[in-house]
């Protein structure tokens, strides 16, 4: 179902940043989850962690990150 895709957003090499994008997107009561976090940390960065929304929570996701970028 399309509904309930999730999506890449944004990428990230850092720890810090790539929790607090998902807990910016959280506070505004969207789901988010945070995609290759341990292989990131495991691997230096080589592998970036990306953050997933749902398909129809993107838009507004991307415009919540957007003053941050």
């Amino acid at each position: 179902m399309q509904s309930e895709e999730l999506i890449v957003i944004a990428q990230y090499n850092s720890y810090t940043e790539a929790i607090m994008a998902k807990s910016l997107i959280e506070s505004a009561g969207i789901y988010a989850e945070l995609r290759n976090l341990y292989m990131s940390t495991t691997y230096g960065g080589a592998i970036p962690m990306e953050l997933m929304v749902r398909y129809q929570d993107a838009e507004q996701a991307k415009e919540l990150l957007e003053p941050h970028l």
